[in-house]
Formats: structure tokens, C-alpha cells, sequence
């Protein structure tokens, strides 16, 4: 029975192997999920299985939660604005070594106990990303109601991004693993937001999907009832759910990443739950998925949110070209 039942799961995935072999997937993974354990484990797990369906797969890692606990480890407090890290000379420091260090590091051992080659990057490595540091703004904290001018420090808006590095790696074979350092011309370091890196990397590398794997399971209009989950967004319906009230918090700069992304070219943007058994596999290679789809603009003759059938540039299968 369990042998049936395997078969007809992998005569279900061939079909979107066979769509989606050799295209780039950009996953971003919240540093929430970077710490070693059984979490990080299933989740490698299921990148070394898209690799190895020849999927060419570019991670990139936030790192926030192990900044903040290495600030307080070395007797600092961290300055956190609007869900926003102020970078000072001392904080620069600390996430050198949790970005590029310790999580980027355990990361790649992670990967390579399930056979991944992977090599760890920072936006730094081959000129990946150009920043240039972020100008004293007001800002206003959506929680608090609090504004206040605020100096970001050694903070980064991206400017320009030649993915030449990573299309190198990825033509070799080996899977990059990016964390959200960056460097301006003068080669000053700066702290630059992890989705935003995703993002412009999707849109860099014509992504045919772009991941945020993250501790919830999407776009839900309550997250303590997993039956208000919205399986497939577009652009309008997002932003509808957001003028509405009914995403916020956490959630509003992962809808303005995808968004972002979707204008920037890339199709299909997927928020899913990496805490979930088998969620980014469920998204990838069934019509059902686990997550939120979410498109630019919702296709009327597209039947279900994952068909392969319905990537652009993708045959339904069984037909020629």
C-alpha cells in the first residue's frame, strides 16, 4: 500500500519536475528558522531534494534573532526602531559575525549533511550587491504610534545588483547560500534587509519562483485558524487585505517583498511554513500546496494555484511544443 502510494506521489511530481528543472528558485529563509535542529534539517532536507531534481536553487538567510541574542551576549542592547536594527559601529560588528559567520556557516553544514554544495556568499562577494547607506528619515513605529528621526548607521538601500557571481556558482553545479551584507563603491560595509536582497536577486536571476519560508503558514485573516488561510492572491486582493486590516504586523514587509518582486518580473511568489512537515515540497510539486500563491494577476483559465501547466513559458504536459 505504502509502495502504491509513493508511486502515485511521484507520478504526481513529474510533471512540475519536468516544468521546472533547470529554472532558478530564490527561497529566502527568516533567521528563525537558521538555528541548527530538527527544523533547519527537514528544511535542508527539502532544498537537497530540489536540487537534486535539477532545480538550481539560491538561498538567502536573515539573521536577526541570532544578532539580537549575540548583541545581549556581549552586553549590548540592541536598538530596534520600528521592527527596524539600528546599526552602529558596535552593531555592524555583531552582524558581521552572525550574518556571514555563525549563521551562514551553520547553514552550509547543514546543507552538506544532506549532499547540498553549497557556498556561502555575502552581497559583498564579486560585487553581488551595491548599497549606498540610508539617510537620516522620519519614522513612525505602526505599532506604537512613536516617531522619531532616526540615524539607521550602517545600513543599506540597495542600488545596484550584478548577480554574475551566483549565475557562475549555479552553473557549476553548486547551490549559493547569500547573507544580507553589503558594501557601497568605497567598499563600506552595510546591514541590508534580507527580503530586499531576495527580491532583487529574483528579479536579477528570472527567477520562476521566489520563496519567503517563514514560522506561519501565509496570508491568513486570522493566524490562530489555519482554515482562513488564502491559498492564491493577486496583487489587487493583496492589497485589498491590507487596506481591510486583516494582515499586519510581521507580515506587511513580506507582502511588500512579494510585491515587489511580482512588478519586478517574477511570476509566481509562494509564503510558506518552514516549521510545517514537507510545506515547501506540498507548494512546489502539488496542485494543493500549503501556503499562499500569490501572482500578479489571477489567470481565469488557470483551474487550480500550482499547475505547471499554468508557469508561463511551461508546457501542459503530454503536449509538444
Amino acid at each position: 500500500m505504502h509502495v502504491q502510494a509513493n508511486l502515485k506521489a511521484l507520478r504526481t511530481a513529474i510533471p512540475y519536475i519536468r516544468a521546472y528543472k533547470g529554472g532558478v528558485f530564490v527561497v529566502k529563509l527568516g533567521g528563525a528558522l537558521c538555528d541548527p535542529g530538527r527544523t533547519l534539517d527537514h528544511i535542508a532536507e527539502q532544498l537537497a531534494l530540489l536540487h537534486q531534481v535539477g532545480i538550481r536553487v539560491v538561498l538567502v538567510h536573515g539573521a536577526g534573532e541570532q544578532a539580537t541574542a549575540l548583541s545581549r551576549r556581549l552586553g549590548q542592547a540592541p536598538d530596534i526602531f520600528a521592527g527596524r536594527r539600528i546599526t552602529d559601529d558596535a552593531t555592524l560588528e555583531v552582524c558581521k559575525m552572525a550574518f556571514a559567520g555563525t549563521v551562514n556557516t551553520n547553514l552550509l553544514a547543514t546543507l552538506r549533511t544532506f549532499g547540498v554544495p553549497a557556498v556561502g556568499l555575502s552581497g559583498i562577494d564579486g560585487g553581488l550587491i551595491t548599497a549606498t547607506r540610508r539617510p537620516v528619515q522620519t519614522v513612525t513605529d505602526p505599532s506604537t504610534g512613536a516617531t522619531r528621526q532616526v540615524d539607521f548607521g550602517h545600513v543599506g538601500d540597495i542600488a545596484q545588483v550584478n548577480p554574475a557571481a551566483v549565475e557562475h556558482l549555479l552553473a557549476g553545479g553548486y547551490v549559493p547560500v547569500v547573507c544580507s551584507l553589503a558594501a557601497d563603491d568605497a567598499g563600506n560595509i552595510l546591514n541590508v534587509n534580507a527580503d530586499t536582497i531576495a527580491t532583487r536577486l529574483a528579479i536579477g536571476l528570472r527567477a520562476v519562483k521566489y520563496f519567503l519560508v517563514t514560522n506561519v503558514d501565509g496570508v491568513m485573516d486570522n493566524p490562530a485558524d489555519p482554515g482562513t488561510l488564502h491559498a492564491y492572491l493577486d496583487l489587487d486582493e493583496m492589497q485589498r487585505l491590507i487596506e481591510r486590516g486583516v494582515v499586519g504586523g510581521g507580515m506587511l514587509p513580506k507582502l511588500a517583498a512579494c510585491a515587489a518582486a511580482l512588478r519586478g518580473g517574477v511570476a509566481r511568489v509562494h509564503i510558506v511554513n518552514g516549521t510545517a512537515s514537507d510545506a515547501l515540497l506540498a507548494e512546489v510539486f502539488t496542485n494543493e500546496g500549503s501556503g499562499t500563491l500569490i501572482v500578479a494577476r489571477r489567470d481565469a483559465g488557470v483551474a487550480d494555484k500550482a499547475s505547471p501547466a499554468s508557469e508561463p513559458g511551461c508546457l501542459q504536459p503530454g503536449l509538444g511544443p
